[in-house]
């Protein structure tokens, strides 16, 4: 693997590691507002962004690389309202779709046949998770400020368990 290939795998190892960040920062929104579901929603999703991070860490070493651990940026604290938090969420899962597609564009341009491989497990992934966040951003459209529906839809995403 190239340094330039090197780089940017270290790079989105950090990105990942912003993700876990940010949606453990959206849990401790959750948990203020007695959202006991919502929170738990996310803080399962900043471990499987943990995870994510991990399989670049590992990878890099896989191909002799050296893996750099960088400053992780502060994420936004306080949302408008679940749903805002939501399509932020939303918004981040785009992004970082993003990220893989340049990842995946970048092995190509310079013949990383293995790591384009690799990669494609987390094109796969980012699907996934652009559809899981709409989806609830998309139910929570639906509910508008229906203290009822906000409980049942915090009730049903309390039941999220670790992946």
């Amino acid at each position: 693997m190239n340094t330039k290939m090197e780089k940017a795998l270290n790079e989105q190892l950090n990105a990942e590691l912003y993700s876990a960040y940010l949606y453990l920062s959206m849990s401790t929104y959750f948990e203020s507002l007695n959202f006991s579901g919502f929170a738990n929603w996310m803080r399962v999703q900043a471990q499987e962004e943990t995870g994510h991070a991990m399989k670049f860490y590992s990878y890099i070493f896989e191909r002799d690389g050296a893996v750099t651990l960088t400053a992780i940026d502060a994420p936004t604290t306080s949302w408008k309202s679940p749903l805002e938090a939501f399509e932020n969420a939303y918004q981040h899962e785009v992004k970082v779709s993003g990220l893989i597609h340049d990842l995946v564009y970048l092995a190509r341009a310079e013949k990383d046949i293995p790591t384009e491989n690799f990669l494609q497990w987390f094109v796969e992934e980012q699907v996934e998770e652009e559809s899981s966040t709409l989806g609830v951003v998309q139910k929570l459209k639906l509910i508008k400020d229906s203290a009822n529906g906000l409980f049942m839809l915090d009730s049903h995403l309390g039941q999220r368990g670790s992946q």
